[in-house]
């Protein structure tokens, strides 16, 4: 793994100026030492004096080897730049006058572009002596955003910037489908026993 990107970026050993460091570590106590005893103690370990932070008051530095904490900040940047996440924006544009089979057509694009993560940056552009018809373009951009009220949130309601009028919309988060409840058992009414023949028996004679 390279690490040229770093390197300069750190003083190590002999480069580093300052006359006393505070030592860090993590498992002591930060303390402050001569530029001498520190380069020794690390010497003595057989590893590098690192300045970590060049403008406090002494610089911080670290006893450790130089090559594994070159690859601890290359891997730190590597797990901070996979947590970012990357937002594009798609742009639709619209005449002051545009007609519903290209603005059906429009729609169909935005609602991909929102369910696919994106941001929709749509605008009415006025050519010339349209800039008359603002108020259309601004009624078309607010029908557009009530169409998607499904798939967006509205960043921002419809403004004029130079010759062309912007909404900017966000896709709304997804909920999760709530659980299912389990299913409530069904009760079973208990079966009637069946009376003896001789009880039945009985009980008819009796009536005769």
């Amino acid at each position: 793994m390279k690490n040229d990107s770093l390197k300069g970026q750190y003083r190590i050993n002999e480069q580093i100026r300052a006359k006393e460091v505070r030592i860090v570590g993590e498992e002591s106590e930060p303390q402050i030492f001569t530029i001498a005893q520190a380069l020794k103690m690390a010497s003595d370990q057989e590893l590098d004096l690192v300045e970590i932070s060049p403008n406090a008051q002494p610089p911080v530095c670290r006893i450790i080897d130089y090559s594994k904490f070159l690859y601890q900040q290359k891997k730190r940047q590597k797990e901070q730049k996979a947590k970012q996440v990357k937002v594009n924006v798609k742009e639709i544009r619209f005449g002051p006058q545009t007609d519903d089979h290209d603005y059906n057509f429009k729609l169909k694009h935005a609602i991909g572009f929102l369910e696919d993560g994106d941001k929709v940056k749509a605008y009415v552009f006025f050519k010339g002596r349209s800039i008359l018809f603002k108020e259309q373009g601004e009624v078309l951009l607010l029908r557009f955003a009530n169409d998607l009220e499904d798939y967006a949130k509205v960043d921002q309601l419809p403004v004029l910037e130079g010759k062309r009028m912007i909404i900017f919309l966000s896709p709304k988060k997804k909920e999760g489908s709530a659980p299912k409840k389990p299913a409530a058992p069904k009760v079973v009414a208990p079966k009637a026993e069946a009376k003896p023949a001789e009880a039945v028996e009985a009980k008819e004679a009796k009536a005769e």
